[in-house]
C-alpha cells in the first residue's frame, strides 16, 4: 500500500536581492497578495493561505527551500524519523513559518533543501481580494534541478512517500506525485543543483491572454506557451520573474486514480524534432532559454 506522507506543495522560499521588484511582479502580474511583511521576509499567497511564496531579502537571487505539505503533525514526525537513514541530514525540527504547526527541514547530499510541514493557516472562506494581476488558484508544483535524479527520487520516496509518475528514459526529466495525486508536485531536471521553475494553477484559459497583455504592458513577454504538456496534460505558459526565475502558469493536471496498480510511464522518444509533441501536444518546441534555464540553489552550510 502506498503511504504518501506529503500531500502537495506547501510553499517556496526564494532569496532575492530586490524584494520590492519581486513583490511588484508577484502582485501586478501574477496577482498574489502580500499577507505578511517583516524584517527581511515577505509572504505572498494566491488564496486564503498565509504563505505560498516567501521572499527572503538577500545579497543573491537563489532558491532557499522547497516546502512540502503534510496533512498532520504525525506525518511530519514520521518524515523526520526517516531522514537519517537516507543519507540526508536534518537542519531543523521546527517549522520555519509561524503559520505552520510542525515542520522538519532537511538537506540532501546533492545540495537541495526541503521542509516537510503541516498546512499553512487557511482562511478558506475569504479567498478573494482585489488585484491587478491574474490571480491563480494555488501554488501547484515546482521543478527542481538535481545532478542525480535517481538519488533524489529515492530520498523523496523514502522520506516523504512520494512516487514516480513518469520519466524520460535518460533521466533528463522525471515527475513525482504526492497524496493529492496530481500528475506531479515535483519535477526533477538533471543538471547542476538548482530551480527550474515554480508554478501556480490558472483557473481559465483566457487567463493566458491576460498574462500576455499584462507582460506586454511591462515591456516583457511570454517565454514559452500557451501550450499543453503531454506529461500531466496541463495547459501552460512561462515567463521570467524579476529575480530571474521561471514562473509557470498551469492548468489543472491529470490525477493518478489508482496508486496500487499504477505503472510509471517511460518516455523513450528523445530525438528532436520528432519528440517535440512529447512535451507540447500542440507542437511548438521548447525554446533554448527554457531548456537550459538554471536558477541557483542557495548554499547549505
Amino acid at each position: 500500500m502506498v503511504m504518501h506522507l506529503v500531500f502537495g506543495i506547501g510553499h517556496i522560499k526564494l532569496n532575492v536581492r530586490n524584494v520590492a521588484a519581486m513583490v511588484h511582479d508577484s502582485t501586478e502580474i501574477l496577482g498574489l497578495r502580500v499577507t505578511k511583511q517583516a524584517a527581511g521576509e515577505t509572504w505572498l499567497s494566491s488564496n486564503g493561505r498565509k504563505a505560498e511564496l516567501v521572499l527572503l531579502e538577500s545579497d543573491e537571487n537563489s532558491c532557499h527551500t522547497i516546502g512540502l505539505e503534510a496533512l498532520t503533525a504525525e506525518a511530519v514526525a514520521e518524515a523526520a524519523s526517516r531522514v537519517d537513514g537516507t543519507g540526508c541530514r536534518v537542519l531543523s525540527r521546527e517549522p520555519s513559518l509561524a503559520c505552520c504547526d510542525a515542520g522538519v527541514t532537511f538537506a540532501t547530499p546533492e545540495g537541495l533543501r526541503f521542509e516537510v510541514h503541516t498546512p499553512a493557516r487557511d482562511d478558506m472562506y475569504n479567498p478573494r481580494y482585489p488585484t491587478n494581476g491574474i490571480k491563480p488558484r494555488r501554488l501547484d508544483h515546482i521543478n527542481l534541478i538535481t545532478p542525480d535524479p535517481v538519488a533524489t527520487r529515492r530520498q523523496l520516496a523514502e522520506i516523504c512517500g512520494m512516487q514516480l509518475t513518469e520519466r524520460m528514459v535518460n533521466e533528463a526529466l522525471s515527475w513525482m506525485h504526492g497524496g493529492n495525486r496530481q500528475h506531479h508536485i515535483l519535477g526533477l531536471v538533471k543538471g547542476p543543483v538548482g530551480l527550474h521553475h515554480y508554478s501556480f494553477e490558472f483557473s481559465h484559459f483566457s487567463d493566458y491572454c491576460r498574462l500576455g497583455d499584462i507582460l506586454d504592458g511591462f515591456d516583457r513577454q511570454v517565454l514559452w506557451g500557451p501550450g499543453r504538456h503531454r506529461p500531466g496534460d496541463n495547459t501552460y505558459a512561462y515567463y521570467l520573474d524579476a529575480s530571474g526565475s521561471i514562473v509557470e502558469c498551469s492548468g489543472a493536471m491529470h490525477t493518478v486514480a489508482d496508486d496500487a496498480h499504477f505503472v510509471p510511464n517511460v518516455i523513450t522518444n528523445l530525438e528532436r524534432p520528432g519528440n517535440v509533441r512529447q512535451m507540447n501536444v500542440w507542437g511548438s518546441p521548447a525554446p533554448q532559454e527554457w531548456r537550459e534555464h538554471h536558477f541557483p540553489f542557495a548554499r547549505i552550510d
